[in-house]
């Protein structure tokens, strides 16, 4: 096995994607994905299955900062969990069977619709501030109440909860089979549509979705080794030793920067990110 240091660079960007992440709930691997397809050329399988493993350290990263703020709603995660993770192995195991090309047609589509659906939300969401009596009604109705380290409350009801676990489990599918999906169909479920307080929901989202990535990486590792080509695990290292200390850094530094980022500008900064990753990804299916 031959290890360079020609990848340094991705240090410092994997940091950033994986503060990104874990401040506003999506998955880094929506960012990895087209990384190591467009810029470092490698085969979709392989990169899907490389951004996950990268993904896996940053959440878990993250996890840890969220448990001890006490965001995490365990009893939701654990309800979303039993869709997502069944539908994550069955992505994992059929993803192989798909051509490249389909599975960066389907990437690109799937993150341009949910760009476009996060933008729409937040439109909405602006609307929405000026219906005070509204507004009123989620302080007084709510059915969960969690309380953070600091003695925060936070009241919310988890609305359409079949929809929930419904993209749950096409979430899970997504994650087996491109490494994304899941935290951003979730994103739009509890924030946009059920008005979960985004650090609550952000929290879940990351216990959900490290569970499930660990799930989805075992079946890529299993799928690499049984392959045993030793240039594939060449490049899977010389990736993975700057991605995965860069996202541990990140995944601490994300949940902090939650508290400080407003959130209508980190929804629309990541809605036009979805779309133009989307874009360059189509771009580079049509050239």
């Amino acid at each position: 096995m031959e290890i360079t240091f020609d990848l340094w660079y991705l240090l410092p960007i994997s940091i950033l994607i994986a503060t990104i992440a874990m401040s506003s709930g999506i998955g880094g691997a929506v960012f990895f994905s087209p990384l190591f397809m467009l810029a470092l050329k490698l085969d979709p399988s392989v990169a899907v299955g490389t951004a996950l493993i990268t993904e896996l350290f940053g959440f878990s990263s993250g996890l840890v900062a969220y448990m001890k703020a006490k965001l995490i709603d365990y009893k939701l995660g654990l309800n979303l969990l039993l869709f997502s993770v069944p539908l994550a192995i069955l992505g994992t195991v059929f993803g192989s069977e798909v051509p490249p090309d389909i599975l960066k047609a389907i990437f690109a589509v799937g993150i341009i619709f949910i760009g476009s659906q996060l933008f729409t939300s937040w439109r909405k969401e602006e609307k929405d501030k000026k219906e005070t009596e509204r507004k009123e009604e989620y302080k007084v109705h709510f059915e969960k109440l969690l309380i953070d380290k600091n003695g925060k409350e936070y009241k919310y009801t988890v609305c359409h909860k079949d929809m929930g676990r419904f993209f749950a489990g096409i979430g899970g599918a997504f994650v087996g089979m491109i490494s994304v999906g899941l935290a951003e169909l979730q994103e739009y479920h509890l924030v946009a549509k059920c008005k979960v307080p985004p650090p609550v929901a952000i929290a879940t989202s990351i216990f959900v979705v490290v569970i499930t990535v660990l799930v989805a990486s075992v079946g890529h590792f299993y799928e690499f080794i049984s392959a045993a080509d030793p240039a594939i695990f060449n490049q899977i290292i010389n990736v993975i030793i700057f991605t995965i200390p860069g996202v541990i850094i990140g995944g601490q530094l994300g949940p902090y920067m939650q508290k400080k980022l407003p959130e209508d500008k980190m929804k629309i900064g990541v809605s036009v990110l979805f779309v133009v990753v989307g874009g360059f990804m189509l771009i580079s299916l049509i050239n």
